[in-house]
């Protein structure tokens, strides 16, 4: 069965609820460069999802993913750095990189279905 609207996506959920999680986790913090840097991130994931599921083609679609997938993977580099540099707790950064990881794997699989041709 074919979804009617982003909001069923188990993606789009899921990295909405890290976006909070990243809020919260930075909520605190004075590095304000990196946090604001952080949650912008984190907030473009769902939005890119979000925005390409509305637009008129298949093509389009995957393009915003694969902006997700790009946003993905530079709020994982900016939570490495964040525990480099002593802001953010292994203990906190560690959950929330294997969730980028298990997303990032998410978007990939709704990438490729949508560049299947159809029957």
């Amino acid at each position: 069965m074919a979804y009617r609207s982003f909001e069923e996506l188990e993606v789009w959920k899921r990295v909405c609820k890290l976006a909070v999680s990243v809020y919260r986790v930075l909520r605190d913090s004075r590095e304000y460069g990196l946090r604001d840097q952080m949650n912008r991130a984190a907030v473009s994931v769902p939005s890119n999802i979000a925005e390409g599921a509305e637009r008129n083609s298949h093509k389009e679609y995957t393009q915003f993913l694969h902006i997700a997938k790009g946003s993905l993977a530079e709020l994982r580099t900016q939570l490495y750095i964040a525990e480099k540099a002593g802001i953010l707790a292994d203990s906190e950064t560690k959950p929330l990189v294997s969730e980028t990881k298990e997303l990032s794997s998410m978007l990939q699989g709704l990438i490729t279905s949508l560049q299947k041709p159809l029957l």
